[in-house]
């Protein structure tokens, strides 16, 4: 039998360049320059973040996941549309 999971994320600011977000007492900020999709969501659609495992976010509300490496090197990253 597993424990219970004392991983959390906390959303902790939001700003009008992004927000940080709390996780294993790190802090990470999101421009939205490098993920667009949260620069028209609503409080609640940011602070819906929930953590699957150790290296993965899912915002349930978006449908929008991200590993924690996209957010420590988003530049790993690109954006691509087609």
């Amino acid at each position: 039998m597993h424990g219970l999971n004392t991983l959390t994320v906390e959303v902790t600011n939001i700003s009008v360049h992004g927000f940080w977000i709390l996780l294993n007492e790190n802090e990470y900020f999101l421009a939205y320059s490098n993920f667009p999709w949260f620069k028209k969501a609503t409080i609640d659609e940011i602070c819906d973040v929930h953590l699957l495992n150790e290296q993965h976010l899912f915002w349930r509300k978006m449908d929008v996941d991200l590993e924690l490496s996209s957010i420590t090197n988003p530049e790993s990253y690109p954006l691509v549309y087609k």
